[in-house]
């Protein structure tokens, strides 16, 4: 089964592909995870990544189409989840026939509704384990009162300095002006299914698994 998550900065796409990644044995296939992974790996694809992004360039659709075939062909048998790929309709057109090169299609497009202003104040209270990425938030989740990472033990946290307010407003601008047309395109298909983004993570996770059966 290959899913996409789409949803703005902060909806919690990391953490429930993570639970995904857990449960059913699927793959997250997270744009920049791939990038940073390529540049480190010494292949001819890395290398050309590397000197792209040093010259602070950005990386073309046919590149990050490119790493995704590469890793289309390591499937486990669980499927995959698309994260922060597809951005824009020719992206989508691009993965759209890169599936159907590979025999594979998309299954479902889960788009996690939120609410703008609940959503910053979640934001601006977020912080993560410098160790392993685990996510805390001081209304929601703290972090723990010995000052200790649950999952990892890890002792530093850190905050990312555009989580404010004025900076997530000017990244959730431009998430729905890129978004917008994948709504639509994924709607028209009869793919896009929504859930509540802003839930307990384990009803978030719940909505979506009664959407993959």
């Amino acid at each position: 089964m290959n899913i996409i998550l789409l949803g703005p900065p902060g909806a919690g796409k990391g953490t429930q592909a993570r639970r995904l990644v857990e449960e059913r044995g699927m793959v997250q296939l997270s744009t920049g995870d791939m990038l940073r992974d390529a540049r480190t790996s010494g292949t001819e694809m890395g290398k050309k990544v590397a000197a792209i992004m040093d010259a602070g360039e950005l990386v073309t659709d046919e590149i990050v189409i490119g790493l995704i075939d590469e890793k289309l062909h390591q499937s486990t048998g669980g499927g995959f989840i698309f994260d922060g790929f597809p951005r824009t309709l020719g992206q989508a057109d691009a993965l759209d026939a890169l599936l159907a090169r590979n025999g594979q299609s998309l299954d479902h497009v889960i788009a996690m509704e939120v609410n703008d202003d609940a959503l910053v104040s979640r934001i601006t209270a977020r912080s993560t384990c410098a160790k392993c990425g685990e996510v805390y938030n001081d209304i929601t989740k703290p972090i723990p009162s010995d000052g200790k990472c649950t999952v990892c033990g890890g002792t530093e946290f850190k905050r990312r300095a555009d989580d404010n307010e004025e900076s997530l407003r000017t990244r959730l601008m431009e998430y729905y002006k890129k978004t917008s047309p994948l709504i639509g395109y994924y709607h028209a298909k009869g793919q896009l299914r929504w859930v509540p983004g802003l839930g307990e993570i384990d009803e978030v996770a719940g909505s979506i698994a009664k959407i993959l059966g």
